[in-house]
């Protein structure tokens, strides 16, 4: 890692232009219960990784441990002169969920360690602390298999306690038959069970797709990603994309060698992801597209890690920009990063309500645009079947600034963005003629909620009475 030249420069800028600063943890390796999918590696190291990927080779020296995991990645941001008052923290290395009670509570506890500089007695003593500490875990994803959450209706209150905000579930695909061919160990009912359930307590939920899976081709992959947005059981609110690659050490690997299976072409890719981030909707963010596997494990498949870079300019050249609709291609932050004409980051901004359904509820998807569509802010409120209330999400783009730093830009946050869109879901839950409305709020933004809008805590949830 290169340092900053002076105190001005900040290294990999796009880090935190989302808002917050993202902090990955890896688990131990553990194998899945169900055994190995057909195109996932195992090579002693945690579930779907290789021994070389960057998360891989930080958790490894430090013998995965959370704590030291999370204070290495603090000190990496702060050397390239990043804000680290809000902070993402991301737990990967596979099904969190699958493993031993104790260590669960143990590893989510060294994490808010970590950010608070003070070891705690209990997991509940760091999440107090973490409110007000200078380092804040602003929000908690975890990821999972959908079976694990529909089968077991704990699982809700447990990703509660962790003060988890958002859950990406390995969904691949949505075919039941090439669920069983692959070994995947559950079936579509099971991801239709876990978004519901996640939805309904407020969870954001994201899904992992993978394109060009064996027994998969161009037209089913397309068809799949209809199907994820027409359907009401599905409509994640993020997503990563993963074209299947033939990986060492994968079951997959044996196939490619017979001749029985052929990943697609980068070309194959480029256009297919084109056409795919037309249908996505404007309440949907692709958070990635690619995984990041080094070309020493790659046996097949694109090894381009910077492949979004190419559709992106593709799509300017095709002039077909207004066709995207997801949230990160409209984010202020990149269209800031990406130097766009002052005239289309103009700031006469407005607020747009879409609604929808999906998993037997009401959503309501609020953002602050300009005439341009570039993204400011949103918020994501939910009215569940029984008249609850909850928002899901409340996220302000732009650069990310420290807590009570004040605004001198127009492309950062703390402009009172936050404020109106909450003000506006409240009449919505108002109209909606809900009682209360709560909110998921991530541990560390509990007291904004307190001071700024007179939310109390109450079973893990900010809540209002209407």
């Amino acid at each position: 890692m290169l340092p900053p030249k002076n105190k001005n420069e900040i290294r990999k800028p796009s880090k935190t232009l989302a808002g917050v600063t993202p902090i990955a943890v890896m688990t131990y390796p553990k194998k899945c219960k169900h055994g190995t999918c057909l195109y996932c590696p195992s090579l002693n190291v945690p579930q779907s990784y290789t021994p070389k990927s960057p998360p891989v080779l930080r958790a490894e020296m430090l013998k995965y441990n959370a704590e030291k995991q999370v204070e290495s990645r603090l000190t990496a941001f702060q050397v390239m002169h990043h804000p680290t008052d809000k902070i993402e923290l991301i737990v990967m290395g596979g099904n969190f969920l699958d493993y031993p009670k104790d260590y669960k509570i143990r590893f989510i506890k060294q994490c808010y360690d970590a950010l608070n500089k003070k070891k705690s007695k209990t997991l509940n003593e760091a999440k107090k602390i973490n409110e007000k500490a200078k380092h804040r875990c602003v929000a908690l994803c975890i990821e999972s298999r959908p079976d694990t959450i529909a089968r077991n209706k704990n699982s809700i209150q447990e990703l509660l306690n962790y003060g988890c905000t958002r859950v990406e579930l390995g969904v691949q695909c949505l075919d039941d038959e090439i669920y069983k061919k692959v070994n995947r160990g559950h079936s579509i009912k099971e991801v239709v069970e876990a978004t519901k359930m996640l939805k309904e307590a407020g969870f954001k939920v994201g899904y992992h797709m993978m394109l060009g899976l064996p027994f998969s081709n161009e037209k089913k992959d397309m068809k799949m990603f209809k199907l994820l947005f027409e359907d009401e059981r599905f409509k994640p609110d993020q997503l990563k994309i993963y074209p299947c690659q033939v990986i060492k050490g994968a079951k997959l690997e044996e196939l490619y060698k017979k001749k029985k299976y052929k990943p697609y072409s980068e070309n194959k890719i480029k256009e297919l992801i084109i056409k795919i981030l037309q249908l996505i909707p404007n309440y949907c963010r692709v958070m990635r597209i690619m995984r990041e596997i080094p070309p020493e494990f790659l046996v097949s498949g694109t090894h381009r890690i910077d492949l979004r870079k190419d559709i992106e300019s593709e799509i300017e050249k095709r002039k077909i920009s207004k066709k995207i609709k997801e949230i990160r291609f409209r984010e202020i932050g990149f269209a800031y990063r990406d130097k766009l004409p002052k005239e289309k980051i103009a700031q006469q901004l407005r607020l747009k309500v879409t609604k929808y359904k999906a998993s037997e509820g009401k959503e309501y998807f609020l953002e602050i645009i300009n005439k341009n569509n570039i993204l400011f802010g949103l918020a994501r409120l939910r009215i569940n079947s029984n008249k609850t209330a909850i928002i899901r999400e409340l996220h302000v783009y732009g650069k990310s600034l420290n807590i009570g730093e004040k605004s001198k830009s127009k492309i950062t946050q703390h402009r009172g963005l936050g404020i109106k869109l909450m003000q506006e879901a409240e009449k919505i839950a108002k109209k909606e003629n809900c009682k209360q409305i709560e909110v998921i709020s991530g541990v560390g933004v509990r007291e904004y909620y307190k001071r700024k809008l007179g939310y109390v805590l109450k079973n893990n949830y900010m809540s209002k009475n209407m």
